[in-house]
């Protein structure tokens, strides 16, 4: 089944509403100028209230990776999210598992700028030749630096000024080599956009592991619609039945 996502939490009611709807992951969001931000203790109040199954994900945008992996051992999250800036292309990405003091596993998640990506056939091209010999090369010694579950990198359209939420999708069809190429060597979730009205299509057209949801299912910036979450996730699992 597809991996659902529902970002932008902000309160404990509709953190439970996503849980109950059927989401495998709550996201939160630390980064000030966003309308969804939240403050770590708040976060970590909800989070402590969740279920262990369900992924708890910081979103971080111009922290530090220290200081996200910092917030995320207080909070209790499960997972950090950290935008790439353009230039950051895939390159530089961690390959040892973070573990706080208790050996408690942090995941790392990666977000790339997908419409800058798009916007360049060459640097598409580039993107795609970089995971397509992904790991190649890799001396024998850091095997055990390459964790045995694959990486999992967003793909949203959002920019250096707003990098998320912001309601428009990237060109799937677009961007489907790219994502082709990617599922070979980690995990692709599609973000950007999404709505119950369409995440069927983006399934059905990029097949991905997971997909990530904030405005599209939002009565306000930081207030869900119950109704939309609903219908959001009843969407993602119709369109698995159909795939």
């Amino acid at each position: 089944m597809t991996w659902v996502k529902i970002c932008g939490t902000t309160n404990l009611e509709d953190a439970k509403l996503a849980v109950e709807a059927g989401a495998d992951a709550i996201g939160f969001v630390f980064y000030e100028k966003s309308p969804r931000n939240i403050d770590p203790e708040l976060a970590r109040h909800i989070v402590e209230q969740l279920p262990d199954h369900i992924e708890k994900v910081g979103v971080f945008f111009g922290q530090s990776q220290s200081r996200a992996f910092d917030i995320a051992r207080t909070t209790g999250l499960s997972a950090v999210q950290h935008y790439l800036a353009g230039s950051e292309g895939s390159s530089g990405v961690p390959l040892r598992a973070v573990t706080d003091s208790r050996e408690r596993p942090v995941r790392l998640y990666m977000t790339l700028p997908t419409n800058w990506i798009l916007s360049d056939d060459a640097r598409m091209a580039g993107m795609a030749d970089g995971f397509a010999h992904w790991h190649d090369g890799m001396p024998a010694e850091a095997d055990d630096q390459i964790p045995s579950a694959p990486l999992t990198f967003f793909l949203d359209s959002g920019g250096s000024g707003q990098p998320g939420g912001t309601g428009m999708v990237f060109d799937w069809r677009k961007a489907l080599p790219l994502v082709e190429t990617m599922k070979k060597k980690v995990r692709v979730v599609v973000a950007g956009g999404l709505n119950p009205e369409n995440v069927g299509e983006a399934i059905g057209v990029l097949k991905p592991f997971g997909v990530d949801v904030v405005s599209g299912v939002e009565a306000r910036p930081g207030k869900k619609d119950p109704e939309r979450v609903r219908a959001f996730i009843d969407a993602v699992r119709e369109a698995d039945k159909s795939a």
